[in-house]
């Protein structure tokens, strides 16, 4: 099976229904979490399966951030879920989710020390020894930095892909926010990353309150955001692009507006 191509979008229960009904689609992301090991698969996505159509276990849990050795359970949940769908790979955070036995229940921010990079090397090569497809680490949108920090987003991201010979995913909507709440060029920020091995990116919307942009999945997906994939798409080849929605689903005219103002700014196939 290849990887992702064209534009999917995030595979949840209420939309199950208008994703099903895409013409064009070629893949697909559902939270790992969200499905049972041991099948069966819901319908939809069964459905979606039998189509041909890939299927990209992401996961929430696996906290390769923490400090803390990576759960082997949750390991072994992902490699199983990998299995089921027929994966041609996975993927993660780079985030802590779990300290001193305490689940947070969020993805936390790590700071950018060398020592936070020793740890997500660590558990993300305790992963791979179990998983049976690769797998693609996502930075997260964050608030605030670390007053610690030794290294900037770039030479984090690239010191950790390149020890652990994982991919990318890029979130476009996460590096339009940390750039807006953060402070720094996200057009600077996609010039140092190592855009070859970014195996397939996120888009998503959010919104201001009190006085920060909050990366929501919930509001439609804005202007600048669509500026970042199209000035992704004009430093590499387009890669697959998915739109992530959680909650507060719009009418479908506008969820396929959305799929379509993706493949407009990328260049892909509409799917809709």
């Amino acid at each position: 099976m290849t990887g992702p191509v064209g534009v999917g979008i995030g595979w949840r229960p209420e939309i199950a229904g208008f994703v099903a009904e895409l013409p064009g689609l070629r893949f697909v992301e559902v939270v790992a979490e969200a499905l049972a090991a041991t099948g069966p698969l819901p319908d939809g996505l069964a459905d979606l399966r039998g189509r041909g159509v890939t299927v990209v276990p992401h996961g929430v849990r696996l906290s390769l951030g923490g400090a803390e050795p990576v759960d082997p359970a949750r390991v072994a949940h992902l490699a199983r879920v990998a299995a089921l769908v027929d994966a041609p790979l996975v993927s993660e955070h780079i985030a802590f989710v779990r300290a001193g036995g305490l689940e947070a229940g969020h993805l936390l921010p790590l700071p950018r020390s060398r020592e936070a990079v020793a740890a997500v090397v660590a558990n993300v090569r305790r992963a791979r020894a179990e998983l049976p497809v690769p797998i693609a680490l996502e930075p997260i949108a964050a608030l605030f930095d670390w007053p610690d920090d030794e290294l900037d987003e770039a030479d984090f991201l690239t010191e950790i892909l390149a020890a652990t010979d994982a991919s990318l995913l890029l979130d476009v909507a996460n590096v339009h926010a940390n750039a807006r709440n953060r402070g720094g060029d996200p057009l600077a920020l996609l010039d140092r990353l190592p855009l070859e091995r970014v195996a397939y990116v996120h888009v998503a919307g959010g919104a201001e309150q009190g006085g920060y942009y909050h990366d929501t999945h919930t509001d439609p997906v804005p202007a600048e955001v669509l500026d970042l994939v199209r000035e992704l798409c004009s430093r590499r080849r387009p890669p697959a692009l998915l739109l992530e929605r959680d909650g507060h689903y719009p009418p479908a005219a506008e969820l396929r507006a959305e799929l379509d103002a993706l493949a407009a700014a990328s260049g892909h196939p509409v799917i809709t």
